[in-house]
């Protein structure tokens, strides 16, 4: 199971980390905390060192609620970042957390390895032709509207049903299109209460029958803390937690801001399976 980067051949079989990096002001861990070069490359270099195969960048918060950012607005904070991670770091792996093809496809002249749409293309008909095009690895998320939107359409005939026709469809879609290099990720938090995360979690194996390989995104988010009675910054050890359980039920890629323990979590679980009986 690999994934094409840039020519480089990323076996997933292994799972890996993508370092988050948030260039939002208003995201709901580390909103406005990277906002000058120093601090930027300090965390870029900081995941690096400690595991990240992937550093995901996204300009547009997409926490529930999240104010709109103009289509311009997201380019102007993201690609000075760019430009100035691969000078420093040139051969790292960048993915880009956008749902619009413009911003695609600028971002990719400027170096980034993958896309990662949490709209899947729902936001941007022009999404899968522009990803097709520049031959880049897609991360497809499930989500149901918009982040403005998105809580108040947590309603599901069978979630997991529902969740596997969507995926289906979208594989469908994407590969008549000729995307070769295809990630899905369930979307915990998107359009889906606590439970149904938790109901996601549970039977996360299920979308392994596609054969395709699989991100999750759990790391400090609501699930864990309103159930701790916490906060994101209590988070961490709920979040190991829980990657624990995702890495034993088929994740392929953990999408994190602690990668350090994200790293040492799939070391373990990978120690743990090769020693079954």
């Amino acid at each position: 199971m690999t994934i094409n980067c840039k020519g480089e051949l990323i076996d997933l079989k292994k799972p890996r980390v993508m370092g988050i990096l948030n260039l939002t002001p208003d995201s709901f861990f580390d909103g406005g905390k990277y906002k000058d070069e120093a601090s930027i490359l300090d965390q870029v270099e900081h995941m690096l060192k400690n595991g990240a195969t992937f550093i995901d960048m996204g300009a547009y918060s997409s926490r529930p609620g999240a104010a709109h950012v103009p289509e311009d607005e997201e380019l102007k904070r993201m690609i000075p970042v760019i430009d100035l991670i691969l000078k420093k770091f040139p051969d790292t792996l960048i993915s880009v957390d956008t749902f619009r093809s413009n911003v695609a496809a600028e971002i990719i002249e400027h170096g980034a390895a993958i896309i990662n749409d949490i709209a899947a293309g729902n936001l941007d008909a022009e999404m899968f032709a522009t990803v097709a095009k520049h031959q880049v690895p897609y991360i497809m998320m499930h989500m149901k509207g918009t982040p403005q939107s998105m809580q108040k359409e947590a309603t599901y005939n069978n979630l997991i049903n529902d969740l596997r026709y969507y995926f289906s469809e979208k594989i469908m879609e994407t590969t008549s299109k000729k995307i070769n290099d295809i990630i899905i990720d369930p979307g915990f938090g998107f359009a889906k209460t606590t439970g149904q995360n938790y109901t996601l979690l549970n039977h996360l194996d299920m979308f392994q029958t596609f054969g395709l390989p699989i991100l999750i995104g759990l790391s400090r988010k609501s699930m864990i803390y309103k159930v701790l009675e916490s906060s994101p910054k209590e988070a961490l050890n709920g979040t190991t937690a829980l990657h624990a359980i995702a890495l034993l039920k088929g994740a392929n890629i953990i999408r994190a801001h602690d990668v350090k323990e994200a790293s040492e979590c799939i070391k373990l679980v990978q120690a743990l399976k090769e020693n079954a009986l």
